[in-house]
């Protein structure tokens, strides 16, 4: 698979949607349209995008759930300027033959003085992300084919901290950066007052067909779990990922075209490795167990990485999945538009005498920033966070395959 590395400059301050466009839509279009001429089928090319978020940068001791809102607005605003240029340039972002966006979470101060110098990828936890230093970034275990920097004086700071930060050569291409405003306070100061910190975190969906709404969802959730660092050295942390049964999904709209769970199962997994594994390939990997019990939740892919932390997929036969039957869950992440499932999670929970799981959300990806010239734009752009007319259009690529060869 080609696998290339978008090094984004810190992003403007406050970082509204117009802004982050501003600063960042010239480098990822151009980077977009580069790794889709290097695309070859049937798999899409993956290009990592590292963001640099200096309000994680000197708080790895503050609790995740301190650290949320500020990290959710980031991303959910990058997610959503590549689902926007996907749907204007006309790029599938995450089909095949296509562009496969994730974005990586960089602690890395604004000003690219790194007070600790260019350190960490040698350990278990430095190896971990979602978050992870520059030295993790640049040591990373699979080499990247190619590396854009941008063109401004902020990305070429960051481009020379990487490259100090590796031991190999790297192909560089550069690319022209925005403009990017500084017109408030950089970072507000977290509160950590009152705040948990999670070991055991979940989230659920379908997972069809993963796109860009999916993956904001799966980065949120697996920065929720609290570090390695952060907790006892023995301690287990544990995502939950409860994914829907293919029985529950016969009804469904184009449901030949839906996904087995198996496959996505593997789908969700290939893609929380891509931002939580930075080691060498297959060093990572500790041990693989497929559970099968009866009754509900029973069915389930356990994968153990190191650290201590453990995927669990579920598949899951109701609303609640694992959440009512895993007391040592803590925090649930979902959608702003799914809110009511988790005060019903809540309310099962309160029956069983369980304590509340805190709801972490993540924002609703809407249209509301798509220019709506002839209105297709804004269709495209829904297009790309919906299972549903994901299979539709495979089931219309399908048809038309078989119309050419008659």
């Amino acid at each position: 698979m080609t696998t290339l590395l978008l090094l984004l400059p810190p992003p403007p301050s406050p970082p509204s949607f117009a802004a982050l466009r501003a600063a960042y839509h010239a480098p990822l279009l151009a980077a977009v349209q580069d790794v889709k001429s290097r695309a070859s089928s049937p798999a899409p090319a993956q290009l990592d995008i590292a963001l640099p978020c200096s309000h994680l940068y000197g708080n790895e001791t503050l609790p995740r759930s301190a650290l949320y809102t500020q990290t959710q607005r980031l991303v959910s605003g990058l997610y959503k300027l590549i689902c926007v240029l996907a749907a204007q340039e006309a790029v599938d972002a995450g089909e095949a033959e296509a562009v496969d966006a994730r974005v990586l979470l960089l602690a890395y101060p604004r000003d690219g003085r790194l007070t600790h110098g260019v350190t960490g990828g040698r350990t278990e936890d430095d190896l971990q992300g979602p978050v992870v230093n520059i030295g993790t970034l640049s040591r990373r275990g699979r080499p990247w084919q190619i590396v854009y920097a941008v063109q401004t004086e902020a990305g070429e700071e960051l481009l020379k901290n990487f490259q100090a930060a590796g031991t190999r050569t790297h192909n560089i291409k550069r690319l022209r950066g925005g403009l990017t405003q500084l017109m408030g306070p950089e970072n507000p100061e977290p509160s950590s007052d009152d705040v948990q910190r999670h070991v055991a975190v979940a989230v659920g969906g379908t997972f069809d067909h993963l796109h860009i709404g999916h993956k904001l969802l799966l980065t949120m959730t697996a920065f929720a779990v609290e570090s390695a660092t952060n907790v006892e050295e023995d301690t287990q942390r544990s995502i939950t990922i409860g994914i829907t049964g293919d029985e529950l999904l016969k009804n469904k709209k184009y449901a030949e075209y839906l996904e087995d769970w198996d496959t996505r199962q593997r789908a969700v997994y290939d893609f929380l490795s891509a931002i939580l594994e930075f080691g060498p390939p297959d060093s990572n990997l500790k041990k693989v167990e497929e559970v099968r019990n009866p009754g509900p939740n029973g069915h389930a892919v356990n994968i153990t990485l190191p650290a201590n932390l453990t995927l669990k997929c579920v598949e899951i036969w109701d609303p609640f999945g694992p959440t009512i039957t895993d007391e040592s869950i803590t925090a649930l992440v979902l959608s702003g538009e799914t809110r009511s499932g988790g005060k019903a999670v809540n309310e099962k929970r309160q029956e069983k005498g369980w304590p509340d799981l805190e709801v972490l959300e993540v924002d609703v990806l809407d249209a509301d920033d798509v220019e709506h010239e002839t209105g297709k734009a804004e269709q495209s752009f829904q297009s790309k966070l919906s299972s549903t007319e994901l299979r539709r259009q495979q089931g219309e690529k399908a048809k038309a395959k078989r119309t050419s060869r008659v």
